[in-house]
C-alpha cells in the first residue's frame, strides 16, 4: 500500500521503505537506481524526502547536534531487566551480619590510618538499585566515546555520496548514527546489567559511584562471593575484610575530595582522544542492513572499530592505570594492616586480588565500548609501596601524601620503591632524627 506525498509521488508503506534501504545500500547509494526502486523522480528534494520516511519508518531519532545522541534510558531499562533476573531478596541476617562488620571495621581502620571516618549511612543495594546509582558515573565516563563513534558512522557513510548528493542524502548518515547510538545503548546496558551481578561494592570499578561518598555493598552478590570462598564458620572473617576495604576506599575519596574528579577528567580526556578504524566502518557500512544489525553489533562488543592507541593516548593511558593502581594499592595495604586480627585475612585478600585483576565478562565488555580497562594492573607494586612507606614514615606521613596530586608516587616511583623511601626519608629528615634519638639515648 502507498501513500501520495505533497509533490503527488508515490511513497511506498513500511515494509517497502526496509526494502528500499537494503537495495539502496546493496546499490552503493547510485541516485539513478535509488530513484527507479522508489519511484522519485531523482531530484535531491524527493530524495530528502524519501530518507525522512527511511528514518520514520525504523523509528530512529535523528542525534542532536550536539552530544552524544545515546538513549540512556534505553540503556538503563536494558540493564536494570538483565539485574532483575535472579536477584532474591536476602534475610535480615545478612544485614545484621554486615551491621556488626561495619562496627568492627571502623573501629580497626582507625588504627591502620589517620584518615577519618565516613560519618554517612552505608548503603545496602539490590542489583537494580545499583544499576540506578552507577548509571550517572558510566554516563560520564562512556559519552565521549560514544559520541566519537556515532559521528564517525555517521562520516563513513557520508563519504561514499556523490558530492553533488551530500547534502540532500545526509539522512543516510544520520541513520547510521542513530543506529550506532542505540547500540551503544544497548551494549552499554549490557554490560551494566552484567556488572550489576558482579559488583560487591559502590567502589567496585576503582571508583565511588557517589559524588558524596557514602559506602555502599549489593548483598547478594557479596553473599555469592564469600560462600565462593568456602570459609565455614569463619566466614563472618570474610565479611569484616569486604566492609574494611570499602570503608577505606570511601574514607580515602572523602580525605581526598579532587581525587575522583581527578580520574574521571582523566578518563575523559582519554576517551575523547580514541580514534576509530574508518575504513572498518566504511566496509561494515556498505553492507549494513538496519533489519539484521548483529555485524554492527558484533563489531561494537569486540572493540574492532578501535583504531590502535597513539603514543599521546598510552601516555595518558599510562597517568590513569597508575592513579588506580595507587587507589587500590593504598586501599590494600591499610585494609590489611586493619585486618591483621583475622586468620584468614591473607586467604580473602588473595581473592580479592585475583578477582580485581582478571576482572569478570562484564568488565570485560565495557573495556570494549570505551577501550580502556579500570582494572589496577600495578596494584600489588603499588600495595608493596604504600606498606613500606607506612613503615619507613609511619601511618601519619604516609596517608599525607594523598593531600595533592603533586604529592602522590610516580610510575617510577612504584618501580623503584627504595629510591622513593629514602629520598622522602631525607626530606623529612627522618633518618637525622632517629639518629640524634640514638645518640641520645646513648648518651653521646
Amino acid at each position: 500500500m502507498s501513500d501520495q506525498n505533497s509533490n503527488g509521488e508515490s511513497m511506498p508503506d513500511p515494509e517497502e521503505l526496509r526494502r528500499i534501504w537494503e537495495e539502496m545500500l546493496s546499490q552503493g547509494f547510485d541516485p539513478e537506481a535509488l530513484a527507479q526502486v522508489a519511484g522519485f523522480d531523482g531530484t535531491p528534494e524527493s530524495l530528502q524526502k524519501l530518507f525522512s520516511n527511511i528514518q520514520g519508518a525504523f523509528l530512529l531519532p535523528t542525534p542532536p547536534a550536539e552530544g552524544s545522541g545515546v538513549n540512556w534510558d534505553a540503556a538503563a531499562t536494558r540493564a536494570k531487566d538483565l539485574a532483575k533476573v535472579g536477584s532474591i531478596v536476602l534475610e535480615d541476617s545478612s544485614r545484621k551480619q554486615l551491621t556488626e562488620a561495619l562496627g568492627i571495621a571502623n573501629l580497626w581502620l582507625n588504627e591502620a590510618t589517620g584518615i577519618s571516618e565516613v560519618l554517612v549511612e552505608p548503603k545496602v543495594l539490590s542489583r537494580q538499585l545499583w544499576v540506578d546509582d552507577a548509571l550517572p558515573l558510566f554516563k560520564v565516563l562512556a559519552e565521549p566515546v560514544a559520541d566519537r563513534m556515532n559521528r564517525t558512522l555517521g562520516e563513513a557513510i557520508q563519504s561514499q555520496l556523490p558530492e553533488e548528493l551530500s547534502e540532500s542524502l545526509k539522512g543516510a548518515s544520520e541513520i547510521m548514527r542513530s543506529a550506532g547510538a542505540m547500540m551503544f545503548a544497548m551494549q552499554l546496558g549490557q554490560a551494566l546489567g552484567l556488572l550489576s551481578k558482579e559488583a560487591l561494592t559502590g567502589t567496585e570499578i576503582g571508583l565511588p559511584i557517589y559524588v558524596e561518598q557514602r559506602p555502599a555493598f549489593i548483598l547478594q552478590n557479596l553473599e555469592e562471593f564469600i560462600n565462593s570462598l568456602e570459609l565455614g564458620p569463619d566466614r563472618d572473617q570474610a565479611y569484616i575484610y569486604m566492609v574494611l576495604r570499602e570503608l577505606a576506599h570511601t574514607r580515602l575519596f572523602k580525605h581526598s575530595r579532587w581525587l575522583r574528579e581527578k580520574v574521571v577528567a582523566q578518563i575523559r580526556e582519554y576517551a575523547s582522544g580514541i580514534t576509530f578504524d574508518t575504513s572498518r566502518m566504511q566496509e561494515l557500512s556498505e553492507d549494513f542492513d538496519p533489519q539484521n544489525p548483529q555485524e554492527l553489533q558484533a563489531a561494537l562488543e569486540s572493540g574492532a572499530f578501535l583504531a590502535e592507541r597513539s603514543p599521546s593516548q598510552q601516555l595518558a593511558l599510562n597517568s590513569i592505570e597508575t592513579n588506580l593502581a595507587l587507589i587500590e594499592g593504598w586501599v590494600d595495604a591499610v585494609t590489611s594492616e586493619a585486618a591483621k586480627r583475622l586468620p584468614k585475612s591473607e586467604a580473602v585478600r588473595e581473592a580479592v586480588r585475583r578477582r580485581r585483576a582478571t576482572g569478570g565478562p562484564a568488565e570485560r565488555t565495557f573495556q570494549t565500548l570505551v577501550g580502556l580497562e579500570l582494572r589496577p594492573k600495578r596494584m600489588r607494586e603499588a600495595s608493596a609501596l604504600w606498606q613500606q612507606l607506612g613503615v619507613a614514615l609511619g601511618n601519619d606521613k604516609r596517608d599525607e601524601l594523598w593531600d595533592h596530586p603533586d604529592l602522590l608516587p610516580t610510575a617510577a616511583d612504584i618501580d623503584q620503591p627504595d629510591k622513593y623511601v629514602a629520598r622522602l626519608k631525607a626530606d623529612l629528615g627522618i633518618d637525622d632524627a632517629m639518629d640524634q634519638a640514638l645518640k641520645d639515648l646513648l648518651g653521646e
